[in-house]
C-alpha cells in the first residue's frame, strides 16, 4: 500500500506536485482532514491549532493549482501546506500569541515571513498553539489550554512552540513556522521527534513577529527532515529593510549543504562536544542516544574533540534577567487603550484603573511573573547589579563561542536534558521548567544558528531525544550538512524515519 500523502516529506510532496501526481487542493484537504480527525480541542486530542483556516487554505491551494496548469514560474514548495505559530501577524486571521489579552485580534498586515509564504504559494492551514507570548517550555502556559505530545498525550510537546512541533509530528502539517527565543523551536523538536532550526539572528526577518525579547527572538522552520528545513529557511530568509536587525548578507546554500550531508561523508569536519552540557541532571537515555550519535559522526569521517565553554554555566541566569527585562518593555504596549482586551471596572474608573484591570485579566501567571522580574531588573538602583551584569555575561558567552569555533567547525550537545515530561509535572515549579532550556539558551544569547535533529528514543520511556548542532553566525549551512549526515546515518539504522515508530493516534479527539 502506498504511503499516505500526509506521511510524505515536504520535498516529496513538492516533487509529486511537479510531476502532476497530486494537486495542492488534494494535499491541503488531506491535511485538513487529519487535523479534523486528531487535533481535538483544549480538553482532548493533540490541540496543536488555535485557529484552522480551511476555507483560506483551500483557496490558496486552488490558486497554486491554477498557476501550475498555466505554466507559471513556481517556487519549489508552491502548493505544499504549512502551519504558522500564532505569534506571527497574519492579515485577516486571528493572532493571539496564546494570550487572552489579544483574543480575537485580527492583524491588518502580514509578517514578512507570512508574506513570503503566501508569495511562494504555500497554503496556510492555520495558527498553532504556544505558551503565552512565547514564555514557557511546555505549551502549558497557553491561555487556550495545552498542546499534547503525539508520542504520549499525557506529556508536553515542548515550548513555547509546542503547537508547531506537535502539528508536524502528528502529520497535521508537513511544515510549520516556529520562533526561538531560548530554544522554543529546538526543544519542542527534540521532545516530539521533529527537526527544529534556529537560524542566525537576523537571517530571517522579525517584522510582524510579536516581540517577546527583541535581541533574542528568531523565526525558523519546524519540519520532519533536515532537507525540508533547508528548503523552508531559504524561502523565509533574506534581508528585510523593515527589520532593523535584519542581516544584509546572503547565507551559503542551505539546500546544497543538506544534500551534501545526506551523502554521509563528513571527512575533514571538526566537531566539538560541549563539556559543560552533560553530567548531573541529564537523563541517562538522553546521554546514551547522544553518545551513539557522536560515534556515528566519527564513523562518517568527522574528527570529534571535547570543547570547554566555561561561561555556558551562567547562561540560564543571564537569560532569565535579559529576557524578562525586554519582555517587560515590549508588553507595556498591551494597555487596553488601542487594541486587545479591555476590562472596565465598576464606578468611574480612570485610564490607569482600566489598564490595571485589563492586564490583570488578560495576562497569565507566567507572563506576570516575568514582567515583574524584568521591571525590577530595569529599575533605578538595580539596573547595573542585574541587567548590566547579565549583559556582561552574554558577552563572555559570545567569546566562548568565538574561541571554540577557532578550533572546530560545529559544536554539539543534547538539545534538552530530558525527554518530554508529564503535563502538570513542572507547571508550579518555574525553576524546574526553566532548566529545560539549559542547552539551547547560549545560541540565542550569542545569535548563532542551531538545529535539533532526532537522535532516537530513550530506553527509560521510549520518547524522542534531540541532538543539537551549533555553528558560527551566518554559517547555518554547517548545521545542515552535519544534521543531514546524522539524519541519514540514523535513518539507515532505524530502517526509516523515527516518526514511523510513533504510536498511531486515535481519531475524534480521544486521548491515548
Amino acid at each position: 500500500m502506498s504511503t499516505p500523502w500526509i506521511k510524505k516529506t515536504a520535498a516529496e510532496l513538492a516533487d509529486a506536485l511537479a510531476a502532476g501526481e497530486v494537486t495542492s487542493v488534494e494535499l491541503t484537504q488531506a491535511h485538513l482532514d487529519r487535523i479534523a480527525a486528531v487535533d481535538g480541542d483544549a480538553t482532548a486530542g493533540i490541540h496543536a491549532f488555535l485557529h484552522v483556516d480551511a476555507e483560506g487554505a483551500l483557496a490558496q491551494a486552488a490558486a497554486s493549482d491554477e498557476r501550475r496548469r498555466a505554466g507559471a514560474p513556481l517556487h519549489p514548495l508552491d502548493g505544499v501546506p504549512i502551519a504558522v505559530k500564532d505569534v506571527l501577524a497574519t492579515q485577516g486571521l486571528p493572532t493571539t500569541c496564546g494570550s487572552k489579552i489579544l483574543e480575537g485580534w485580527i492583524p491588518p498586515y502580514d509578517a514578512t515571513v507570512v508574506r513570503k509564504l503566501k508569495e511562494a504559494g504555500l497554503p496556510i492551514l492555520g495558527k498553532t498553539n504556544m505558551d503565552e507570548f512565547a514564555m514557557g517550555s511546555s505549551t502549558e502556559h497557553s491561555a487556550y489550554g495545552p498542546t499534547r505530545n503525539p508520542w504520549d498525550q499525557t506529556r508536553i510537546p515542548g515550548g513555547s512552540g509546542g503547537g508547531s512541533a506537535a502539528a508536524v509530528a502528528a502529520f497535521e502539517a508537513p511544515l510549520a513556522i516556529g520562533t526561538d527565543t531560548g530554544g522554543s523551536i529546538r526543544q519542542p523538536g527534540a521532545v516530539t521527534g521533529t527537526v527544529g532550526t534556529k537560524p542566525t539572528y537576523g537571517a530571517v526577518s522579525r517584522y510582524g513577529l510579536v516581540a517577546l525579547a527583541n535581541s533574542l527572538d528568531q523565526a525558523g522552520p519546524v519540519t520532519r527532515t533536515v532537507l525540508d528545513s533547508a528548503l523552508l529557511q531559504e524561502l523565509i530568509g533574506g534581508h528585510d529593510p523593515r527589520d532593523s536587525t535584519s542581516v544584509d548578507q546572503a547565507l551559503p546554500s542551505l539546500v546544497d549543504a543538506a544534500r551534501q550531508g545526506a551523502a554521509g561523508d563528513l571527512t575533514g569536519v571538526r566537531i566539538g562536544v560541549i563539556a559543560e552540557l552533560s553530567g548531573e541532571g541529564w537523563q541517562a537515555g538522553v546521554m546514551a542516544r547522544f553518545q551513539e550519535s557522536v560515534d556515528l559522526l566519527v564513523k562518517a569521517g568527522a574528527e570529534v574533540v571535547e570543547v570547554s565553554c566555561p561561561n555556558f554555566v551562567h547562561a540560564l541566569a543571564a537569560y532569565y534577567l535579559i529576557l524578562p527585562a525586554e519582555c517587560s518593555s515590549n508588553l507595556a504596549k498591551f494597555d487596553a487603550m488601542r487594541y486587545g482586551l479591555r476590562v472596565t471596572p465598576d464606578g468611574d474608573p480612570s485610564a490607569e484603573d482600566v489598564m490595571k484591570a485589563s492586564r490583570d485579566a488578560g495576562f497569565g501567571d507566567e507572563v506576570k511573573r516575568r514582567i515583574i522580574i524584568g521591571t525590577y531588573a530595569l529599575s533605578s538602583g538595580y539596573y547595573d547589579a542585574y541587567y548590566g551584569q547579565a549583559q556582561k555575561v552574554r558577552t563572555l558567552i559570545s567569546r566562548d563561542f568565538e574561541a571554540a569555533f577557532e578550533s572546530v567547525d560545529v559544536l554539539v550537545s543534547p538539545t534538552a536534558p530530558t525527554t518530554a515530561f508529564a503535563l502538570g509535572e513542572k507547571l508550579d515549579d518555574p525553576i524546574a521548567m526553566y532548566l529545560n532550556d539549559l542547552a539551547t539558551i547560549p545560541a540565542n544569547l550569542a545569535g548563532v544558528p542551531g538545529i535539533s535533529v532526532p537522535a532516537g528514543l530513550a530506553e527509560e520511556d521510549g520518547l524522542p531525544v534531540g541532538f543539537q548542532i551549533l555553528a558560527p553566525a551566518l554559517a547555518d549551512d554547517r548545521c545542515y550538512r552535519v544534521g543531514a549526515a546524522l539524519e541519514a546515518l540514523l535513518t539507515a539504522e532505524w530502517g526509516g524515519p523515527l516518526l514511523d515508530k510513533a504510536p498511531a493516534l486515535p481519531e475524534n479527539g480521544a486521548i491515548r
